[in-house]
């Protein structure tokens, strides 16, 4: 496989403010602009197919650090050209696709996607019955903190992550409060302190997610979700469906992103894969490009069906 010597013109934009950089030598050959998401297995989709558009097909990329629905208006505004992990977002697919008409889906990623409540291990087995959430609010005064005040915290990551948490405490009448660590680092590491320090943690998680495969959770049973339980967030009682991840593109990247758009429209691998690379980021000290590199380096089988032939 030839390898390119890509000039590498990375942009990594807070918020939602953006740049329209220009193109390099090669009008044909980018940018490519990728949004991140804040969440290490997105960021390793992104690697991932960062590396192989500029080092094995030539292409520049910027990527562009953004909130999921502001990603989802820079299609609008031509600053995205490709969202590598999308969760639902039902509604943003409905102005952005179907009425707008600025974004295509672009299939699915591989990876199957799980949004739950969960406690440590030790929890569910002191308190077995904790797992139901029937038996939620017997058990609010032990996650009561300053944040909670005289409530139960359910822990949330970021705000502006795919949630009904709100909804869901006020209509299945819980006595808990939502409070939001701000990030998926600080729910990580809350969820580390709960388990080495036996401390108990009502959290938000989702898989994929390495954590997972370093230390074990327990998922709360929420009432079942059904087809529609969620079609109107203020009235969710429901437990979160089943996602199967997704990519969604700019209709501008379809049309003329050539090879690059189909490399993306290609990319399909599995949760194991996704939380590999995200432990190289996260727990072996590795940046993205390395660690991206290091896995394009041991699973050629994986990604070069991906390569669109020349």
């Amino acid at each position: 496989m030839k390898r390119y010597t890509a000039a590498l013109l990375t942009l990594t934009l807070a918020g939602c403010g953006g740049v329209t950089s220009g193109a390099g030598d090669d009008p044909d050959k980018g940018p490519v602009n990728i949004a991140i998401n804040a969440w290490v297995g997105y960021e390793a989709n992104a690697a991932v197919i960062k590396h192989l558009l500029e080092e094995e097909m030539g292409y520049q990329v910027e990527e562009k650090t953004l909130k999921e629905e502001v990603a989802w208006q820079g299609f609008e505004t031509g600053e995205v050209d490709v969202i590598v992990e999308n969760w639902g977002h039902e509604d943003l697919k409905k102005t952005y696709i179907e009425e707008k008409k600025v974004a295509v889906e672009v299939g699915p990623t591989g990876n199957q996607g799980v949004i739950g409540w969960y406690v440590p291990q030790w929890m569910a087995e002191q308190y077995p019955d904790i797992t139901d959430w029937n038996n939620l609010n017997k058990y609010a005064d032990l996650f009561k903190t300053s944040e909670s005040g005289d409530k139960g915290q359910l822990l949330d990551g970021d705000p502006s992550f795919v949630t009904n948490d709100e909804a869901l405490v006020t209509n299945l009448k819980l006595d808990y409060k939502v409070v939001y660590s701000g990030s998926e680092a600080a729910l990580i590491k809350a969820a580390q302190a709960a388990t080495a320090q036996r401390k108990p943690l009502l959290f938000y998680f989702y898989e994929p997610q390495w954590l997972f495969s370093q230390e074990s959770y327990v998922r709360v049973k929420l009432p079942a979700w059904t087809e529609g339980c969620d079609a109107d967030p203020a009235k969710v009682a429901c437990d979160y469906p089943d996602y199967v991840l997704d990519k969604i593109a700019s209709k501008k990247f379809q049309d003329t992103g050539g090879d690059a758009y189909t490399l993306v429209k290609n990319f399909s691998w599995t949760n194991e894969d996704q939380n590999l690379v995200a432990d190289y980021i996260t727990n072996q000290g590795m940046s993205a490009d390395d660690a991206a590199a290091k896995w394009v380096a041991e699973h050629e089988s994986v990604w070069k069906p991906w390569i669109p032939a020349a």
